[in-house]
C-alpha cells in the first residue's frame, strides 16, 4: 500500500488499502500507520505464548489468535494486530467483516524499543474501552521481565511483575499458567537487533 498524501483515512478507506496491502498497518483514529517487522527475539516470544496458550486451551471455549488477527476498539477507532489475544466463547466481528474480532478476553504484547511506551500507556488505555477485556500481558524481549495487569472491577486492575527465570505467570481470567523460562525458549539476549 502506497499513501501518497498525509490525510485522514475512514475506517471503511483503511479496510480496503489493508486487504490489498503486502504489508500490515494500525489505524489510529484516521491515520494508517506501517508496522514494523518484528525480530527473531520478538516472534520466538510470541509463538511460545501462543503455542503453550493454544496447547492448554485445546478442546475449551476459547480461541488463541497471533499476529495477524485484527482487532477493531470502536471507541478509540484503532485497527491493531496484538501479538496474542485469547477469546472467549464466540467470536464478535466489527459491523459487516469476518475478518476483524472486536471482544478479547486477553491480550499479550511483547514490547519492542519503539512500541514499549506506547503499549504501555494508549493501547492499554484503548483496551480498556473493551467491555469484556479482563487481562493485558506484557513481555519484554531484552531480558526476563513480564507486567501482568489483571482486571478485578470495573476501572480496577491488580499489578503484577515477574522477573525470576523460574517465576511463574498465572493468569486470573482463564486457568493457565507459564513460567519465564518457557516464554523465553530459545530467546537469545545477547543478539544484536
Amino acid at each position: 500500500m502506497q499513501l501518497q498524501e498525509k490525510r485522514d483515512y475512514s475506517p471503511t478507506e483503511y479496510l480496503e488499502l489493508e486487504i490489498i496491502s503486502d504489508y500490515r498497518h494500525e489505524y489510529i483514529d484516521g491515520q494508517i500507520i506501517p508496522m514494523t517487522g518484528g525480530t527473531p527475539n520478538h516472534n520466538q516470544i510470541a509463538g511460545n505464548f501462543y503455542a503453550a496458550l493454544n496447547f492448554a486451551l485445546k478442546r475449551q471455549p476459547y480461541r488463541v489468535f497471533i499476529t495477524d488477527q485484527r482487532l477493531w476498539i470502536p471507541k478509540k477507532r484503532i485497527h491493531t494486530y496484538p501479538d496474542v489475544m485469547v477469546v472467549a466463547g464466540s467470536l464478535e466481528f466489527s459491523e459487516g467483516r469476518k475478518d476483524t474480532i472486536t471482544n478479547p478476553l486477553v491480550i499479550c504484547e511483547v514490547l519492542s524499543k519503539s512500541t514499549r511506551s506506547y503499549d504501555i500507556d494508549e493501547k492499554f488505555a484503548a483496551y480498556r474501552t473493551i467491555p469484556g477485556f479482563q487481562e493485558y500481558v506484557l513481555i519484554d524481549q531484552y531480558k526476563n521481565h513480564v507486567e501482568q495487569y489483571s482486571k478485578t472491577d470495573e476501572k480496577k486492575w491488580i499489578f503484577s511483575e515477574y522477573e525470576e527465570e523460574s517465576s511463574i505467570l498465572t493468569l486470573s481470567s482463564i486457568q493457565f499458567q507459564i513460567p519465564l523460562s518457557d516464554i523465553y525458549d530459545k530467546v537469545d539476549f545477547e543478539a544484536k537487533e
